[in-house]
């Protein structure tokens, strides 16, 4: 046992990062190790890594080093996206000891007792990054919760083949984990207290495309009926996903909350089909509109890119005018960013720094407007629940099942609480309620 031996996991990226960080950290104490807050002083640091940018991988450099400086004596073991594309850059930072990849992230906990066995730090790091391309889907699972919501990695890998993205080199092709599992995790979650759990993966839509004759969501039905769920989100979903018979189904499930983020990068079909993406703008906007119909309080977030390679001001207007058709809750806006060995990069028509940044500039501005639109006609059905996560300033902050931020008044912690309020006004791009006693 290692009882007086500290851990401390970075997680940098994603939404299943953060899930993988979770399940290394319960290895990690199943093994007597004490898992300490991010940025203390440790003996082991394990910094999981993303790649989906140039900054990202910045970032994972800065991070690595700065955990190298926190503590030079500690052991250095660095895992994730960045691991799997750049072992050797990873190698030649000073103070590494161990690299693994994607599809063995939880080594990393045996790579750590060695280290600890042997005495001292590696003269050079030990590269176990293995071929993504053909791995299985790594066995890990949670049984604890840090915050009101609990994320489920259901999947792994994506085989889009986007032009502009480097994941699917870093992940692999589609695993994913059986359905049994799921939602034996799901009901350990529950039993545990998790009043909403989110289901993600790196292309959550593509759910049992290896596993033969069950998709998303027949998932969905399974963890519907768990005995004590309160909520069931989803992870990001390609527009595609949105046939009739999946929303048909959908709508009919009593816990999947209203509130769906969709990637749709784009409302230009011929930037789409640059991208190569699986749908055009119409295609989206019908999924959209079938979302609404079946589902009529359901708010949408969604993510785009501007600044892809060869588009126009005409392109950039489609985008402009599909976002206020599409009237999302909330849009995360990214520059494009060229990914070396991707065929964006290589294309023609790249995008000046400049033009981009007026151009995220442009579509964030517009967000922020039909967020504020959004916000303002909630307060036309003033009665919600609020599922309460944090206290700040004397305000207790939460979210509906449709993704609205509330906040009420409160004296005291709420985390973990649903309540039943109602909505008074927009202040700051968050509503103010009231308790309803």
């Amino acid at each position: 046992m290692h009882s007086s031996t500290t851990v401390c996991i970075m997680t940098l990226g994603c939404k299943v990062n953060q899930y993988e960080s979770e399940a290394i950290a319960e290895a990690f104490c199943a093994r007597g190790f004490l898992v300490r807050p991010a940025f203390e002083v440790c003996d082991i640091y394990v910094i999981n890594t993303c790649t989906v940018t140039a900054e990202s991988d910045r970032k994972a450099r800065q991070m690595i080093r700065r955990m190298v400086q926190a503590n030079p004596k500690a052991y250095i073991l660095v895992t994730g996206c960045f691991s799997q594309s750049h072992p050797t850059e990873i190698a030649k930072i000073k103070g590494v000891d161990y690299i693994c990849g994607n599809d063995n992230k939880l080594s990393v906990v045996g790579a750590a007792l060695e280290l600890l066995n042997s005495g001292k730090k590696a003269q050079k790091p030990q590269i176990a990054v293995n071929d993504i391309e053909n791995a299985p889907f790594e066995p890990m699972c949670i049984t604890r919760f840090a915050r009101t919501r609990a994320y489920v990695k259901i999947e792994d890998g994506c085989e889009n083949r986007c032009t502009y993205c480097a994941i699917p080199a870093a992940r692999g092709r589609v695993r994913s984990k059986p359905l049994a599992d799921v939602v034996k995790e799901v009901e350990c979650l529950v039993a545990g207290g998790c009043r909403e759990v989110v289901l993600t993966g790196i292309e959550t839509a593509s759910w049992g495309r290896d596993l033969g004759n069950v998709t998303l969501v027949d998932l969905l039905e399974a963890i519907d009926k768990i005995e004590g769920i309160a909520r069931v989100r989803l992870g990001s979903l390609d527009p595609s996903v949105m046939r009739e018979d999946f929303v048909k189904r959908l709508a009919a499930l009593r816990h999947i909350a209203p509130h769906f983020h969709l990637s749709i990068q784009s409302g230009s079909s011929s930037v789409l089909a640059a991208m190569k993406r699986k749908y055009n703008r119409d295609m989206a906007l019908a999924g959209i509109a079938r979302l609404r119909a079946a589902i009529p309080n359901v708010e949408l977030t969604a993510d785009f890119i501007v600044g892809f390679p060869g588009e126009s001001e005409e392109s950039f207007a489609e985008t402009l005018d599909f976002a206020r058709e599409a009237a999302f809750l909330q849009m995360h806006v990214f520059a494009y960013s060229p990914r070396t060995g991707t065929p964006a990069a290589a294309m023609a028509g790249q995008i000046d720094g400049a033009t981009k940044k007026a151009r995220s500039a442009a579509l964030i501005a517009l967000g922020e407007k039909i967020r504020q639109e959004r916000l303002e006609k909630s307060l036309e059905a003033p009665y919600r629940t609020v599922l309460f996560e944090t206290l700040e300033d004397g305000l207790a902050i939460g979210h509906t099942d449709t993704f609205l931020e509330v906040a009420i008044r409160s004296d005291k912690p709420l985390h973990g609480v649903l309540l039943p309020v109602r909505l008074l006004s927009v202040t700051n791009g968050r509503l103010l309620a009231e308790k309803v006693e």
